[in-house]
């Protein structure tokens, strides 16, 4: 497997967990946070926040600096718009595939009942 592919797999992984997915919004919403105050809107303990953060950072969505005791994090805004035009571009391979798909059920829809007019319009010919 390639490292492209890897890492896409870590970015899905990471993005695919709803509590992440929080994080990332309150960190769009407030700019930069701590572990701390990011646990007081969330359901889990300050441990998981930070064990979710360093997730994030290893995947490249979150920096993060130390101002005197605390660490504080934020959004990388450039990687998060790269994620959010790949999440994109998968969302539309995945709606051409089920537009052909749609089709081609269609098709044998239509076949299906044209045969069937067919068969009765042969059967009924047949009859006197």
């Amino acid at each position: 497997m390639s490292d492209q592919t890897d890492d896409d797999d870590e970015l899905w992984e990471a993005m695919a967990d709803p509590t992440r997915r929080k994080l990332l919004d309150l960190l769009v919403a407030r700019g930069q946070a701590t572990a701390t105050t990011l646990t007081a809107d969330m359901p889990v303990s300050r441990q998981a926040i930070s064990k979710h953060l360093l997730l994030l950072q290893r995947v490249g969505l979150i920096d993060s600096h130390r101002q005197g005791r605390e660490v504080r994090y934020q959004v990388r805004e450039q990687r998060l718009a790269e994620a959010t035009g790949a999440l994109s571009e998968v969302a539309n391979r995945w709606d051409r595939r089920l537009r052909a798909i749609k089709h081609l059920a269609e098709q044998a829809h239509a076949a299906g009942r044209d045969a069937g007019a067919n068969a009765d319009g042969d059967h009924r010919a047949g009859e006197v």
